[in-house]
């Protein structure tokens, strides 16, 4: 990480969007009338799925994956012009919260402007075909950096026309497979610019890592990730998240996959905590529509050490995960959390949530989170099991405010009783 990241960004919420699938006309026009609303969630940064024109050859689905770029330096005509574009970036900044770009400099599609102009940039396989490294990425082809000078200057360059029109941050995709030298410019030159751009890194599951390296390739690890990025996926402890989603593993598991993350990345680490995104299905799905849970998942992943991401149709319970690679409207119909959302949002812009001594416990399926600053506290206690559970809590006896509710909660002889509604309680 780079030793100039303010922890301060563990109180940020980003708020992902699929242009395509956000809004029916599917365009940037549309998501600047949806702004107000998302600020409203409590949003500091609005994050846009790529928005580049899509290759046709190979094309997954009927519209094809943005993730397959075929010109790094123009716009998916489906979405609007520069100036529509433009024109959000203002609208976005007017209202208090920052842009930020998906940046896929891992691959490109098989018939993009650069692979014409510049083949010797691109992977070959031994058949001396151009080809990608991860076998299911069929829609792609692989760029390699390796004795390619030119093509970091190239991609660095982009980055700064992008920057120069307003936009305020950077999420790499898979950039765990991205040189390290390449990043270490990147961020050089990007922040000689903006000192605050924000660098996000979709850094990869253990697995992966291993996979591509077993493969005599190289992978960037999550402590490599951080001599860059200001804020990480938090993949490491993804694959215990969904074990215990599917009962294949304890809560104690997750949980000591969290804590190591206070151990071997450094003082100033931010994570990007999140339930779901473009890639993985629906939290709410996962949880069989179950309200309760999905309200206790959610006041965790605010309280959890780190920064928030939300996924466009979240706030509304959505069950529905949309395609990538087809035109599939974000549904509005579900429980609507937004009012839930923006108070979780609120509350953790406290400063104890970004620079206090924070541990967790478990008992059974309930998650105890603790914050310490000075005299200012923090106990946060959530259910993912079923009914009532009494439990041992570290804090005052005594009538506390639960900040989620602003009901009262009871503590007796160091027991909290938690049921429904997650709890959130400080002091100070």
């Amino acid at each position: 990480m780079s030793r100039e990241t303010s922890v301060a960004l563990r109180q940020t919420l980003l708020y992902q969007v699929y242009v395509r699938n956000h809004t029916r006309e599917g365009s940037f026009k549309a998501l600047i009338k949806d702004l107000d609303r998302i600020k409203a969630l409590g949003t500091d940064v609005v994050y846009l799925l790529p928005i580049h024109p899509i290759g046709e050859e190979k094309r997954k689905g009927s519209l094809g994956s943005p993730y397959a770029i075929k010109d790094y330096y123009a716009l998916n005509p489906e979405l609007g012009t520069l100036d529509d574009f433009e024109h959000f970036i203002r609208e976005t900044h007017a209202r208090g919260m920052k842009v930020m770009m998906d940046i896929v400099f891992n691959h490109t599609s098989p018939d993009s402007i650069l692979i014409k102009e510049h083949p010797e940039y691109f992977y070959r396989n031994n058949e001396g075909k151009f080809a990608n490294r991860v076998g299911d990425w069929w829609d792609i082809v692989d760029l390699d950096y390796a004795n390619n000078p030119g093509l970091q200057t190239y991609l660095i360059e982009n980055l700064l026309y992008w920057q120069r029109l307003g936009v305020d941050g950077f999420r790499f995709d898979v950039a765990s497979m991205l040189p390290l030298n390449f990043l270490e410019a990147m961020a050089k030159a990007l922040k000689a610019n903006d000192s605050n751009v924000l660098l996000l890194s979709e850094s990869v599951h253990e697995s992966f890592v291993r996979s591509i390296r077993n493969h005599g390739f190289a992978c960037l690890s999550e402590g490599e990730i951080f001599q860059v990025f200001d804020m990480a996926y938090d993949y490491d402890t993804h694959v215990a998240f969904e074990a215990y989603l599917k009962g294949e593993c304890s809560l104690k598991t997750y949980k000591d996959e969290l804590l190591k993350q206070e151990a071997i990345y450094p003082a100033n680490y931010v994570k990007l905590r999140q339930l779901e995104n473009h890639d993985f299905g629906r939290i709410a799905d996962k949880l069989n529509g179950n309200h309760r849970k999905l309200m206790h998942w959610h006041a965790f992943m605010f309280f959890n050490k780190g920064a928030t991401m939300v996924f466009s149709g979240t706030e509304y319970s959505a069950m529905h995960h949309p395609s990538l690679f087809d035109k599939d409207t974000i549904s509005r119909e579900g429980k609507d959390l937004s009012l839930f959302i923006s108070r979780l949002a609120q509350l953790v812009k406290d400063n104890r949530f970004s620079e206090g001594i924070f541990h967790l416990e478990t008992e059974g399926d309930v998650m105890v989170g603790s914050y310490k600053l000075g005299n200012k506290e923090a106990l946060g206690v959530f259910h993912f099991g079923e009914g009532k559970q009494t439990i041992n809590v570290s804090f005052d006896d005594g009538e506390h405010v639960n900040h989620v509710t602003q009901e009262t909660v009871v503590i007796n002889d160091h027991r909290l009783t938690v049921s429904d509604e997650p709890i959130i309680i400080m002091k100070n």
